[in-house]
């Protein structure tokens, strides 16, 4: 009896243990692996995505990884590398079929005509926070069907069924979110960071300033007053802010010019109301009266 188990395949008795580097991903992998998958999430939701320490703890998760799932389009660029370097864990490596670039299979927006460090902290490869387009979402989520399934034929079965069963949900929930969007088509707004691009292009919204003069650079008194001044002659209807920076200057700039600031969660647990990814698109699609 002992040596039959010991014949039979691994996958029998273990999951596989599948990195990936935000909490979008790893709601996206658990769907689609069932109970075949263990998920490892490295970073918080309500962290800055583009900074996350690379801690010992993280180090160790990824060691003992199967798999690595990341976003790409160089979101990641500043903590994963540095922390994959000291896991030295040959699985989660670039170029090999246990690692997963997800921005490799979406089509990236704004992308830098050059790139120097005169435009701030821009992202060479296009704009990295597609997944805020809830139609990329079922791209992914097909993306990771296949890639599981590679890594494990033996429950190929189980992934594609598990797709088939989010995709279909996936697609009532794009409707809905579409019916509730629809008054908000046209509808001018200022943002904290350009993280939003792919939101405001799903539905429509036009982003006619950033309180980030460029990326990763602080607003100057000049360029805070230049807002103001374009608020009170545009007229948008609000100031989209991300979690995790400080809301100071949006809130002067809110009184000085008399709009709203709207906080949009970027991923699940950016809020204590954001669970999953359904309640993150909830959210967001309810969020600008």
């Amino acid at each position: 009896m002992r040596l039959l188990l010991l014949l039979l395949p691994l996958s029998l008795f273990a999951n596989l243990n599948i990195a990936v580097s935000y909490p979008y991903i790893g709601a996206l992998t658990k769907s689609i692996g069932g109970e075949n998958v263990n998920t490892v999430v490295l970073a918080k939701g309500n962290w800055d995505p583009h900074f996350v320490v690379p801690r010992p703890s993280l180090i160790s998760k990824v060691r003992r990884a199967d798999g690595l799932i990341m976003n790409g389009g160089q979101l990641e660029i500043g903590w994963l590398p540095p922390l994959t370097k000291r896991a030295a864990n040959p699985k989660t490596n670039v170029n090999t079929k246990t690692f997963l670039n997800l921005s490799h299979h979406v089509e990236l927006i704004n992308k830098p005509a050059s790139v120097d460090r005169s435009g701030g902290d821009i992202h060479p490869d296009g704009n990295p926070h597609f997944h805020l387009d809830p139609n990329n979402i079922l791209i992914l989520a097909n993306v990771i069907k296949g890639y599981l399934s590679s890594m494990d034929s033996e429950n190929s079965i189980a992934y594609e069924k598990n797709y088939i069963k989010f995709s279909d949900m996936w697609e009532k929930k794009i409707k809905i979110w579409k019916e509730k969007m629809l008054s908000k088509k046209g509808l001018e707004v200022i943002q904290f960071h350009d993280n939003l691009a792919y939101f405001n292009k799903a539905y429509g919204l036009i982003s006619i300033a950033t309180i980030e003069p460029l990326p990763g650079i602080p607003p100057s008194s000049r360029h805070i007053i230049g807002l103001i001044k374009l608020i009170k002659k545009e007229k948008p209807c609000c100031i989209l802010h991300d979690v995790y920076h400080s809301t100071k200057t949006a809130k002067y700039i809110s009184n000085k010019a008399d709009i709203p600031v709207v906080l949009m969660p970027h991923d699940i647990g950016a809020l204590d109301s954001i669970e999953d990814l359904t309640s993150l698109f909830d959210y967001l699609t309810s969020a600008i009266k």
